[in-house]
């Protein structure tokens, strides 16, 4: 049984067993089910960040589970570091907003999150590529993405300095 969840968890509900493009679409799916939350079922971030912590933590154990009997140690399937990493810049915009969101300005940063965070997860600048590369565990599976996100993050943060600048 517990194999089974674990099962379901890496593999968000089996989004992660799509033939194509599954970290994208696990991605997307976190993307959509955040907006969801954060700007229609106006849920606390305080209990969204206790949801993502639990994720996190519990993420290493499923991983190390799922990954144990198998050749490859990052197998495609595995996406619930997207949903991790995608949360990040996400989490972190919304926190940084407080109670005024505009649901519209928001729909334009999670489709600048998204797309970033694609990017950084697919080129895997350092340190991604250490993490993907030197570990080949649930640890590697997972801080690759977090990296991605922090990146992200980082991105828009220089973005909005230079803009500063300019504008």
């Amino acid at each position: 049984m517990i194999k089974t969840f674990n099962s379901l968890f890496v593999t968000m509900l089996g989004l992660g067993k799509v033939k194509f493009i599954p970290g994208t679409i696990g991605s997307l799916a976190t993307v959509i089910t955040l907006y969801v939350i954060f700007h229609i079922l106006n849920v606390s971030s305080n209990f969204v960040l206790l949801g993502l912590v639990i994720i996190f933590i519990y993420s290493f154990p499923a991983v190390s589970g799922y990954i144990k009997d198998n050749k490859n140690k990052d197998p495609g399937e595995i996406v619930i570091d997207e949903l991790i990493g995608q949360s990040i810049p996400i989490f972190a915009y919304e926190i940084s907003h407080g109670t005024e969101k505009s649901s519209d300005e928001a729909l334009i940063f999670y489709c600048i999150c998204f797309v970033l965070f694609r990017f950084f997860d697919i080129v895997k600048p350092f340190p991604v590529s250490l993490f993907d590369k030197k570990f080949k565990n649930s640890f590697g599976v997972i801080m690759d993405d977090v990296c991605a996100g922090l990146y992200v993050i980082l991105s828009l943060i220089c973005f909005m300095i230079l803009s500063s600048y300019f504008i």
